[in-house]
């Protein structure tokens, strides 16, 4: 099983957006797939019509019995989901106050990194969204994952984030002794917007960071899809936004680009 996790140091840049359709269209070509929804927030959660204040069965509770050394079966917490192949793990509320009770308890940064290989023969790919914001969450789908994906909103505060997203890989780096392959992929384009067009432009001049070369564009059908709670990529695959989640899917799978050979040169 593959395991990419979806992350940004930055809210509302499509991190959502980019788990369920990159979910959508592996199913579409046949693939089963986990979705975990690591934010308290519950955004992936009510996407599939679930609710996130209720926690029983959710994500939840794999970090409350690891924090207090009590079984919790991973292989029964999966449900299903509207679209063919995939399921889901749920959010909850309650995940907002786990840092404050759990954060010092020892082995919690690498709860997901032991439970996912159970199950590792009933899906073919895993991804992760996480919450915008640094912590025991975020350092747990970072240690289990094979690959980081960074949704990038083509706007000046997203690219702020930037910064501390690569200052954030750097102290994960040398901490794990291993340098994470990253993607990031600059979302809700629009080429008629002067600041689109700026910060793209921004973001390919930079030489420290690993970028696709395209972009995912403003499309109201994501909108509308989100309304409907099904992947775009499912849904209507022929629109531009569906499209563009396909060609990405296309680059993270066939490893076209020189940002997903980084660890084979990565000393």
């Amino acid at each position: 099983m593959k395991i990419w996790t979806v992350m940004a140091q930055k809210g509302g840049v499509g991190k959502t957006t980019t788990v369920v359709n990159l979910a959508g269209a592996l199913t579409a070509q046949g693939a089963r797939v986990l979705a975990i929804d690591l934010d308290p927030h519950g955004s992936l959660t009510s996407y599939f019509g679930y609710d996130p204040e209720q926690d029983a069965g959710s994500v939840h509770d794999l970090f409350a019995a690891a924090a207090t050394n009590e079984p919790c079966d991973i292989t029964k917490q999966p449900r299903r989901t509207v679209v063919d192949k995939l399921e889901m793990i749920t959010s909850a509320t309650a995940l907002v106050s786990l840092e404050r009770r759990c954060g010092l308890v020892k082995g919690m940064g690498r709860v997901l990194t032991r439970q996912l290989p159970k199950l590792a023969e009933r899906y073919d790919y895993c991804l992760i969204d996480c919450p915008p914001t640094l912590g025991m969450l975020v350092i747990n789908a970072l240690a289990a994952c094979d690959l980081l994906v960074v949704p990038m909103q083509c706007e000046d505060l997203a690219l702020k984030s930037l910064d501390r997203l690569m200052r954030t890989l750097e102290l994960f780096g040398n901490s794990s002794g291993r340098r994470l392959p990253h993607l990031i992929v600059p979302t809700m384009f629009d080429k008629r917007t002067r600041a689109s067009r700026d910060t793209l432009l921004s973001l390919r001049c930079r030489q420290d960071i690993n970028l696709w070369p395209e972009v995912i564009p403003v499309d109201t059908q994501l909108r509308e899809a989100a309304r409907l709670g099904v992947p775009l990529t499912r849904w209507q695959p022929e629109a531009r936004g569906a499209e563009a989640y396909g060609r990405l899917l296309d680059t993270l799978l066939n490893n076209r680009t020189r940002q997903l050979r980084l660890a084979e040169g990565a000393a």
